[in-house]
C-alpha cells in the first residue's frame, strides 16, 4: 500500500477528540485530522460494537422509495433496478450487458457494477487507521467503490442524480419529479413541510428514509450455510472447508488479509469479509463499458475523493478502490468493480495468476491495462499471491481455485440459494 504523505508531518489538531463511525457504536478516538477533516482513529473498528435500532415506520418508507419506479427521468427505473431484491440486491444483467447496469434511458449506462446493498449498514464512515505492522496511516470507509459518500443517507444522492442513472440531474428536478407522486405528503407529515419546497431538505429526508432502510435487520439477514457453521458448527463439505483454509492461508489464497472473517467467533458480523480498506489490484479494462470507448477514459477510484477532501498527494490513491464484502457473492452476475468478470470462479483465478502469467488477464499485454501508465506505481504488486513474477509457480492449482470458490458459495443467504448458478470446475 501506497505511504500516506501526512503520516510524516505533525498531527493537525483533531476537529473533535471523538468521531461516530457506525450507528450505536462506541465513538472513535479521534488521534488527528487528514486533509479537511478525515479523521484518523486510534482504534481499528469493530462491526459487531454497532447497534441498529431503526424505526420501523420510518424503514416502511424507504422501503417504498427503494421499489418506487416514479423517482427516475424518464419514469421506469427504481433503486431496486439495479439492486434486485432477487439476486440478493445486486445487479441482474440481461444478456449481452456490458458488465454494468442501464440507466432510466436507454444507451446510459452506470460506470461502475452494482455492489449487494445486503449488509452494507456495516461500513463505517470514512476515516483513516494505521495498524501497529502499517508503515502509515491508510483510509477505510465510506461508500461507493470510491468512498466518496460518507454515510449511506449521503450516498442516494449519487443514483438519483447521476444522467447515467435515474437521471434526475438536480435536487430541484429531484424535487419536481417526487412532488409528483404519493411519497411526497409521507415524506412532509414525516420531516416537515419544508420539504415540498425545498430541494436539498427533499434529498435529505430521501436520503435518511433510505438509510433507515438499509439498516433494517431485513438487509442483514446472516442466514448462509457459513453462518450455520459459525453459530452452531453445522458441517461444511470437505470441499469447503479446503477452501476456508485457503482462503485464510497467507501463502496460497490469502484473501482474509482484506476480506476479513472470524471463523472462530460465533457472531456473524465479526465475518463480513471486508476490512472496509482500499486496495488497488488492476483489473483488466471491460473493453464492454461504453465509457472505455475512450482511450482516455479511466476509472481512477479513491484519488478523485482524495482530491476533494484535501489529502495529502491524493495521486497515491489511484487505482484504489474499496475493497467489497464476499456475502452473497456467488450470485452475482458480474465481478469486479467494472464487471469485467463472467464467473466467480474467474474472479478468483485472477487474483492467483495476475502476476504470473499477466498475457492472459491484460488482452496479450504485460501491463495494468486500466491503470494509466502514471499511476501503476500504486498497484498492489507486494500481498501474497500479486507478489509473484511472471514465469513463477501460481500460489494455488486449479483444484484449489475451485475449493476456494466452493467455500465462497457457502456465503449465499438462504433465500438466494436458487439464484446461485450451478458449480463450474477446472476441466
Amino acid at each position: 500500500m501506497a505511504a500516506l504523505a501526512a503520516a510524516s508531518l505533525p498531527a493537525a489538531p483533531a476537529t473533535a477528540a471523538e468521531t461516530t463511525l457506525l450507528p450505536g457504536a462506541p465513538p472513535a478516538v479521534v488521534v488527528r485530522t487528514i486533509g479537511a477533516g478525515t479523521p484518523q482513529v486510534a482504534a481499528k473498528i469493530d462491526a459487531t460494537s454497532a447497534v441498529f435500532r431503526p424505526d420501523p415506520a420510518l424503514a416502511a418508507l424507504g422501503r417504498r422509495i427503494f421499489f418506487d419506479a416514479r423517482l427516475s427521468m424518464p419514469r421506469g427505473q427504481s433503486c431496486a433496478s439495479c439492486h434486485d431484491p432477487a439476486r440478493a440486491f445486486s445487479a441482474t444483467l440481461p444478456a449481452g450487458s456490458p458488465g454494468v447496469t442501464q440507466g432510466s434511458r436507454p444507451g446510459h449506462f452506470s460506470l461502475r457494477n452494482p455492489p449487494s446493498l445486503l449488509y452494507v449498514r456495516y461500513v463505517p464512515r470514512r476515516h483513516f487507521y494505521q495498524d501497529d505492522d502499517a508503515a502509515a496511516a491508510a483510509p477505510f470507509g465510506g461508500l461507493f467503490a470510491d468512498g466518496r459518500a460518507d454515510t449511506l443517507a449521503e450516498q442516494v444522492r449519487g443514483p438519483l442524480l447521476d444522467p447515467n442513472e435515474m437521471n434526475n440531474g438536480t435536487p430541484a428536478r429531484l424535487l419536481r419529479n417526487v412532488n409528483a407522486t404519493d411519497l411526497a405528503p409521507a415524506l412532509a407529515a414525516r420531516f416537515g413541510g419544508t420539504v415540498r419546497n425545498d430541494p436539498e431538505a427533499m434529498l435529505r429526508a430521501l436520503g435518511a428514509a433510505l438509510e433507515v432502510y438499509m439498516q433494517s435487520d431485513e438487509m442483514a439477514p446472516f442466514t448462509s450455510r457459513f453462518d450455520a457453521y459459525l453459530r452452531h458448527r453445522t458441517p461444511l463439505s470437505a470441499q469447503e472447508m479446503r477452501g476456508l483454509a485457503l482462503f485464510k492461508n497467507p501463502d496460497k489464497g490469502n484473501c482474509m488479509s482484506c476480506h476479513a472473517l472470524s471463523d472462530t467467533a460465533r457472531r456473524p458480523e465479526r465475518s463480513l469479509f471486508t476490512d472496509f480498506g482500499y486496495d488497488a489490484i488492476a483489473v483488466p479494462r471491460n473493453r464492454a463499458l461504453p465509457a472505455n470507448r475512450d482511450p482516455r477514459h479511466f476509472d481512477n477510484g479513491l484519488c478523485q475523493t482524495a482530491r476533494t477532501l484535501r489529502w495529502p498527494e491524493p495521486d497515491q490513491w489511484c487505482g484504489y478502490l474499496r475493497t467489497p464484502g464476499l456475502r452473497n457473492v456467488a450470485v452475482r452476475h458480474r465481478f469486479m468493480h467494472n464487471g469485467v468478470f463472467t464467473t466467480l470462479r474467474d474472479a478468483v483465478a485472477f487474483y492467483n495468476t495476475r502476476s504470473t502469467d499477466p498475457r492472459k488477464w491484460y488482452g496479450g499485454a504485460a501491463t495494468f491495462d486500466d491503470v494509466p501508465a502514471s499511476y501503476r506505481d500504486n498497484i498492489n504488486v507486494n500481498s501474497p499471491p500479486m507478489n509473484r513474477r511472471p514465469g513463477m509457480p501460481a500460489a494455488l492449482t486449479e483444484g484449489e481455485i475451485d475449493d476456494i470458490v466452493a467455500f465462497l458459495r457457502t456465503l449465499t443467504d438462504a433465500a438466494y440459494e436458487n439464484a446461485m448458478p450451478p458449480a463450474t470446475a477446472s476441466r
